[in-house]
């Protein structure tokens, strides 16, 4: 910037982090991005300068991937230090590594929430945004791509994940934080490689991909009857990406029809390559035409997926891209 003033655009989307409860008992998105600013102690002394946008008024669950497409091209048309997306917690991993795939350049990108609303004892909401804005604004975050900053952790974009329904500490990423906020001070622990980006402009398509848990006893009929109501499909396989030998000849045919990814379920660890030799092994499934996911989980796995399916990218790119990540 041409001053020394930090400059950070904040962009409520609605969320936990925006609700109160209402006289019927439940919690509803009522409070505005002025409203979150307005309740966060001690923003005025870091001397940055915030700019409040009110961009939806949604539950997380209830984002889509348009209203985030949406949301990166008009990140990108601000002239600002940094970004601080504040949304419901049910979707933060999923909305912080998408914007990590579809935007460039170093400014940090943060997404932040809340597990308890503006209205219990204890809400998290002030401090989150207050940790989130201190990141957005720092010289340390530049070039870190998208981050979650919860509980002041900072957690990369492609490893965190939440982990708990109801806990203030609910996002965790392994193998760990790349750092955190202590003493008003952002520093950073490790620096990953550049995600790939994709492209908006070339966002056509309209596909439908979903991920589908193996369970004990799985017979391949349900996959079988999913194959044709999708046109990319994750698994999130057993350990290190294993799936009962009866589902075996539908992933088969599946893996020839469309972009059949296998991730492993357990949340953490690579999908294996050539450990495992029987039918429904890692090996097994990987010659068949399934595609590794790597150490990418079946949920950012599936964010992948479709958004390298709405720009049209065939089988081929669709395997460049993910062996990228192996």
């Amino acid at each position: 910037m041409a001053d020394s003033i930090r400059r950070v655009a904040v962009f409520s989307l609605g969320g936990t982090i925006a609700m109160t409860s209402q006289p019927d008992g439940g919690a509803t998105p009522t409070l505005s991005a002025d409203d979150l600013i307005a309740a966060v102690p001690g923003l005025a002394d870091t001397g940055i300068h915030v700019q409040v946008h009110d961009f939806r008024q949604l539950p997380g669950a209830s984002l889509s991937f348009s209203d985030l497409l949406d949301l990166a091209a008009t990140i990108e048309t601000l002239e600002v230090d940094g970004v601080v997306v504040t949304q419901g917690t049910d979707t933060i991993e999923e909305t912080a590594y998408l914007l990590d795939l579809v935007t460039d350049g170093a400014m940090p990108i943060v997404v932040t929430g809340a597990m308890r609303n503006a209205s219990m004892a204890g809400a998290d909401g002030p401090a989150n945004v207050l940790a989130a804005i201190r990141t957005a604004a720092s010289s340390e975050a530049r070039g870190m791509g998208c981050v979650v900053v919860f509980g002041e952790e900072i957690h990369a974009a492609r490893w965190v994940r939440k982990t708990h329904a109801t806990s203030p500490t609910a996002f965790t990423s392994y193998p760990g934080p790349v750092g955190y906020v202590a003493e008003n001070r952002v520093r950073i622990l490790a620096r990953l490689d550049p995600t790939p980006t994709i492209s908006r402009q070339g966002v056509t398509a309209s596909p439908r991909t979903t991920v589908f848990t193996v369970g004990i006893g799985d017979d391949g009929i349900l996959l079988q009857a999913l194959g044709d109501h999708v046109d990319g499909l994750v698994v999130a396989a057993f350990g290190a990406g294993h799936v009962p030998m009866a589902c075996v000849d539908a992933l088969t045919d599946l893996a020839k029809r469309m972009p059949v990814i296998l991730a492993t379920r357990t949340g953490s660890g690579p999908v294996l390559r050539q450990t495992y030799g029987f039918p429904g092994s890692e090996s097994d499934l990987l010659a068949r035409g399934l595609i590794s996911s790597g150490a990418l989980d079946p949920v950012k796995a599936r964010i992948l997926l479709h958004l390298l399916l709405m720009t049209g990218a065939d089988m081929e790119q669709v395997v460049q891209v993910f062996n990228t990540l192996s």
